[in-house]
């Protein structure tokens, strides 16, 4: 089982591991060790989440989720497989903590009234730069 919060615990059963190749600089090692850590995980089928968790964890994951519900996640910062695995599965286990945060409603606020009058002071000398701009029109004349 996997700590993430008090109340969440992730089975590591959930979780689906696949090593693939690194891509970039590596030397002799990049096309014979498979070094990075595909990590993923099923949320929308997922036991250990509560409902809100699991809803925000899918708005939060944008492109990392698949239409079915699997989150994937990608680690290859590092060299070995080990700390590659690692990786993973900690990014995991913050996106979960930040969805389990309960989310604080907006609290409405009004402008200031300095805000206000500096925000009429640049409409007004704007207007006067696009009014000395003006061409003369020729009843003018």
């Amino acid at each position: 089982m996997i700590h993430v919060t008090e109340t969440i615990l992730l089975d590591e059963s959930e979780l689906q591991e696949r090593f693939i190749r690194s891509s970039g600089p590596g030397g002799q090692n990049i096309n014979k060790v498979s070094t990075a850590v595909q990590l993923r995980f099923d949320v929308r089928n997922s036991r250990s989440l509560p409902d809100e968790v699991r809803e925000r964890l899918v708005r939060s994951a944008g492109k990392r989720m698949t239409g079915e519900g699997v989150l994937i996640i990608e680690a290859r910062r590092f060299r070995t497989r080990e700390r590659n695995r690692q990786d993973a599965r900690d990014r995991l286990v913050e996106m979960i903590r930040k969805a389990a945060l309960p989310v604080r409603p907006r609290r409405k606020t009004r402008p200031t009234s300095a805000s206000r009058e500096r925000r009429l002071e640049r409409k007004r000398r704007r207007s006067r730069v696009k009014r000395i701009r003006r061409g003369v029109s020729a009843s003018e004349s």
